[in-house]
């Protein structure tokens, strides 16, 4: 969920944001690039659930995203269903030399729908683009699946970094673009109510003016 105050512009905003996809196609490496510019060639799987927040200013103002890397073994899922809830923005990885995580893309959108708002902005990503010799997966592959979907996408490899932190920012400059639209849509909307009731005709109750049908003393409305 995206909070923000009105009041004060330099109040921070924090977009939860949730990493997806089969166990092993480095969804954790990622984070850790991208939040920590850090590389684990033997990393083990993840277990259950885990976050970083990392921040990046836009218009002046600071943006806290809270990124969850969730576990992509089966046997997890259940558990980390959960975590999807609230989330405005969602990066779906798949590993470009393994086809069958690519072939899971579908049903980890089908997850992400169930539990979390349909407009979340998701970016699909082909990940460790650095193995191009065990390439299973084009990139003309991976364009038209996000183009039937309505997703970004983007290749990337959290080895050499390759598009790494431009994936991220993707998703979080267009999580602010649409929250910034939805605020300015907001201020228009309550000016033209304020607008409007400005040139309206004001009725006023009159209670010492005689009724033009009897004299029983009840209210009549005059303009």
């Amino acid at each position: 969920m995206a909070y923000g105050g009105d009041e004060q512009q330099s109040q921070d905003y924090l977009f939860k944001i949730v990493l997806l996809g089969d166990s092993s196609v480095g969804k954790s490496n990622l984070l850790a690039r991208f939040a920590r510019n850090e590389f684990f060639p033997n990393s083990k799987s993840t277990i259950g659930v885990e976050f970083q927040t990392q921040k990046l200013v836009m218009d002046g103002k600071e943006i806290k995203a809270q990124i969850w890397d969730t576990a992509g073994q089966e046997r997890f899922r259940a558990v980390t269903s959960a975590y999807y809830r609230g989330a405005v923005g969602a990066l779906l990885v798949y590993d470009i030399t393994r086809r069958q995580t690519f072939d899971s893309v579908g049903r980890w959108l089908n997850e992400l729908h169930a539990h979390s708002d349909m407009n979340v902005v998701t970016i699909l990503i082909g990940n460790k683009t650095d193995l191009k010799h065990a390439r299973e997966v084009s990139t003309a592959e991976g364009k038209a699946l996000a183009e039937a979907q309505g997703l970004f996408f983007m290749e990337t490899s959290a080895m050499d970094s390759s598009n790494v932190t431009a994936a991220f920012q993707t998703v979080v400059k267009e999580i602010y673009s649409i929250l910034s639209r939805k605020v300015f849509q907001s201020q228009e909307q309550k000016k033209s109510e304020l607008q409007s009731l400005s040139n309206g005709k004001a009725v006023v109750l009159q209670s010492d003016a005689p009724s033009d049908t009897n004299s029983s003393g009840r209210w009549c409305c005059s303009s």
